[in-house]
């Protein structure tokens, strides 16, 4: 249920914002894609955010966030943030503005065939 919550949480962000998006299941969650591109999205009851790698370390050592482990290794740019991180609407808005300034930037992950 916590999944749906941060998932709705998420869409209001971006359709507050204007943004246009896509909602896919990934990762066992729900995950946000812009332009193609992950941005954000629910996962094993938090939120993983794609950020520049160039400012993960900072950001892996705000409350509630850690560098995202999945298959047993790192992955560059992507944040976990335990429920303590995004809690409060500003901190979930100072995530989701991070992911964005970071999304032009951002490769699209291969198309699976």
């Amino acid at each position: 249920m916590e999944n749906f919550i941060t998932g709705e949480r998420i869409a209001d962000l971006l359709m507050a914002k204007g943004i246009v998006y896509e909602q896919k299941k990934m990762f066992g969650g729900l995950c946000f894609m812009v332009d193609d591109k992950m941005l954000m999205g629910t996962y094993k009851g938090g939120v993983m955010v794609r950020v520049d790698p160039a400012e993960a370390e900072m950001l892996a050592n705000r409350d509630g966030a850690s560098h995202m482990i999945h298959g047993g290794r790192a992955m560059p740019g992507f944040i976990m943030i335990e429920p303590a991180g995004y809690e409060r609407d500003a901190d979930l808005l100072f995530w989701l503005e991070k992911c964005l300034e970071y999304n032009p930037k951002a490769k699209a992950g291969g198309k699976k065939k």
